[in-house]
C-alpha cells in the first residue's frame, strides 16, 4: 500500500482541479434543527460504536502488514531473510511458506509451526481460490492471517491484536457535531448505465455501478456526489477543503440510507469518517472520484488521526 504521504499527494493535487470557497452554511434538514440536542445524544452514540469497531480484535486498528504474493514459492516467517518478514518474536522464524500457482494460493508449513486454519491444526492447505466468498483464517498466537485479491493480485493481510497501533489507540478527534451538516440531497438517477472510476492506493482501477448522484445544496449552491449502492446504504467518498490540513488527505468516507420514494435522501457530514489508510499503511483503500472534490470546506465529521502514519 501507498505511505500516507503519497496518498496525501494524491488528493491535494486533485483538489487544486477547483476553485477556492468560503467558509459555507448549508442548508439543513428540519429534524436536526427540531431537536439539536437528542441529534447530538444520536451522533455520539453513533461515533461510540465506530471507536468500538475499530478497536475490536478483527478491526482495522489490528492490521500489522500486507505482503503481495509472486507467483511459486513466497517463504514466510519472523526471520528477515523470508520473502513474507512477520512480526519479530510473534511466530517461527522461518514458518513455511504460501504457492501462488494461477488462482489458487496453497500453504505448506515447516514442521513445529503450530498454526491453525479456521481454528484447526494445519499442515498443508489451499487457503484461496480466486472468486472465493470467503477467505479462511490462518492463526498463530496473536496473529491472523488470510488471502485477498485485488484484481489480479493476491497479497496476505496480517492482523495482530498486540499491535502498537490497537495498543496505543485512544481515539479520533472530530468537529463538533453541528445539525447545520444534516443535509437533505435528492437522488439524480443514474439513466444511461454510466460507470464511475474509483482508483485505491495501490494505483488499480474499476468502473463501479452507481445508482446515480446525490444533490444538495450549500448556501443556496448546488452540488453533487457519485454514489455506490452497499447493501441497504449508499455508498460516498468525497474530498473537500479541509482535506490535508484539518482533516485526511486522501479524503473521507460516509454512509446514506437508500432514497425514499420520491428520491429523497439524508446525507449527514457529521458522520463522515477517516478510511482505514487514515491509521494504518496495510489496507488498499478507494479513493474519491474526481468528480466528488468538493469545492468547499466541510468542517464536520472526524478530523485527521494524529497517530496516522
Amino acid at each position: 500500500m501507498m505511505k500516507r504521504t503519497i496518498v496525501t499527494g494524491m488528493a491535494l493535487s486533485l483538489a487544486t482541479l477547483f476553485i477556492s470557497a468560503c467558509n459555507s452554511t448549508p442548508d439543513t434538514v428540519e429534524t436536526a434543527q427540531t431537536n439539536p440536542a437528542a441529534y447530538k445524544v444520536s451522533i455520539e452514540e453513533w461515533h461510540k460504536e465506530r471507536i468500538t469497531n475499530l478497536k475490536k480484535e478483527d478491526g482495522w486498528l489490528a492490521l500489522a502488514g500486507l505482503f503481495w504474493l509472486e507467483p511459486g514459492i513466497n517463504t514466510f516467517g519472523s526471520g528477515p531473510d523470508n520473502d513474507l518478514v512477520f512480526p519479530e518474536g510473534k511466530i517461527a522464524a522461518e514458518a513455511g511458506a504460501f504457492i501462488l500457482e494461477g488462482d489458487k494460493v496453497k500453504i505448506k508449513l515447516n514442521d513445529g509451526a503450530e498454526v491453525k486454519l479456521d481454528g484447526k491444526p494445519v499442515q498443508d492447505a489451499v487457503v484461496y481460490t480466486a472468486g472465493s466468498d470467503d477467505s479462511p483464517k490462518l492463526t498463530h498466537g496473536s496473529l491472523t492471517w488470510f488471502v485477498i485479491q485485488r484484481g489480479d493480485k493476491y497479497g496476505i493481510r496480517l492482523r495482530d491484536t498486540e499491535s502498537e497501533v490497537r495498543k496505543n489507540f485512544t481515539g479520533i478527534d472530530r468537529y463538533e457535531v453541528n445539525p447545520d451538516w444534516q443535509l437533505q440531497a435528492k437522488l439524480e438517477p443514474n439513466t444511461t448505465g454510466r460507470k464511475i472510476a474509483i482508483t485505491n492506493v495501490l494505483g488499480q482501477t474499476s468502473n463501479e455501478d452507481t445508482p446515480g448522484a446525490l444533490v444538495f445544496k450549500v448556501d443556496g449552491k448546488e452540488y453533487k456526489l457519485d454514489v455506490m449502492k452497499e447493501g441497504n446504504e449508499l455508498f460516498v467518498l468525497f474530498a473537500d477543503k479541509t482535506n490535508g490540513n484539518e482533516t485526511y488527505g486522501a479524503g473521507r468516507y460516509l454512509y446514506t440510507n437508500l432514497p425514499d420514494a420520491n428520491g429523497n435522501v439524508t446525507i449527514d457530514f457529521n458522520k463522515a469518517y477517516n478510511p482505514p489508510c487514515a491509521f494504518v499503511t496495510y489496507a488498499t483503500c478507494p479513493l474519491p472520484p474526481k468528480q466528488n472534490f468538493l469545492p468547499i470546506p466541510v468542517p464536520a465529521g472526524e478530523k485527521a488521526f494524529e497517530g496516522g502514519h
